[in-house]
């Protein structure tokens, strides 16, 4: 079954010369079948780009998916068109005030790994996303900053900062087989990386509920369950293309930004090469995972969500 997108978002053509199976609103309606309803709270700077790759993972998966998006009601992106913005995107607050609930929600990162959370500007209003997902979405996903961000207003887990770049393809391990969320996963394989902190496991083991699940010796944990609070956490990039690692690196070099190579990324670690994607097939098996385990839990009549 295809994902449901407007027929003027970029991703819907993006998607459809890709061979994901993409229908318009207008084609779904016709359809005698409730859809997982899953929405994206982008905080992205590259608001297009970030739909592209979730909307490309969630649209894989033989139920028909209903994609929402959303932003912070006040912080205004300085890199997505403001005409994109207000057609695709709606502010939280309106969202939060129509009382309408979601199967699914996924929290992108977002490129403020130095400040502290209370500094951040929307920091309010996120917490308020957070506790709101309790009674609002049958299962969270936070990605990146957006997970730290999760684990820490629940748990208190504390990010720390890195004297370097994580940067790179990292190896992880497989540290749950039986996990219903790594069904079909190697025991070990690679993950993007780009973050300038690091949750600690032994943090991570002190609080009572979370469980991880993915986790490499050279940049840590990765994906965590939080059962209590019906999230997973996951601090590494399995949405990234094949070419996003390259943007970020190429973007630093031109701003003469001390960069290094990303680690297992380039054949021979030779920039000058193209980099292969090595990851897609583990993406597509856990956010196909996920989406079976919530269509497996969520209710038929999503009123009953939270309650």
């Amino acid at each position: 079954m295809p994902i449901t997108l407007p027929e003027t978002l970029p991703a819907f053509d993006v998607l459809s010369r890709e061979g994901v199976s993409v229908m318009t609103p207008e084609r779904a309606s016709r359809q005698d079948i409730r859809p997982l309803r899953i929405a994206l709270l982008n905080l992205m700077p590259k608001k297009i780009q970030t739909e592209n790759q979730f909307a490309r993972l969630i649209g894989a998966t033989p139920l028909q998916i209903d994609l929402s998006l959303i932003r912070m009601s006040e912080h205004q992106t300085k890199n997505t068109a403001a005409e994109h913005m207000e057609t695709f995107y709606r502010p939280f607050a309106e969202v939060e005030d129509s009382g309408e609930k979601f199967d699914g929600l996924i929290i992108t990162g977002a490129p403020i790994e130095h400040l502290p959370f209370e500094e951040v500007t929307y920091w309010d209003e996120l917490r308020r996303v957070f506790d709101w997902t309790q009674s609002h979405v049958q299962s969270t996903f936070g990605v990146c900053w957006g997970g730290m961000a999760m684990i820490y207003h629940f748990h208190g887990v504390q990010k720390h900062i890195l004297d370097h770049k994580a940067f790179g393809c990292f190896r992880h391990r497989n540290l749950c087989p039986t996990s219903p969320y790594l069904r079909g996963f190697s025991d070990d394989f690679v993950i993007p990386v780009s973050r300038w902190t690091e949750m600690k496991q032994a943090e991570i083991d002190t609080k009572p509920g979370l469980k991880t699940l993915l986790g490499s010796d050279e940049v840590g944990p990765c994906l965590v369950e939080d059962a209590g609070h019906r999230a997973l956490y996951i601090f590494n990039h399995f949405e990234y293309d094949r070419d996003t690692l390259k943007q970020e690196y190429d973007r630093d070099v031109a701003n003469g930004t001390p960069i290094n190579v990303p680690l297992n990324y380039y054949p021979d670690d030779n920039p000058a090469m193209p980099p292969l994607n090595r990851w897609r097939s583990h993406a597509h098996l856990l956010y196909g995972n996920w989406i079976n385990e919530m269509y497996q839990s969520t209710p038929y009549d999503l009123q009953e969500i939270g309650r």
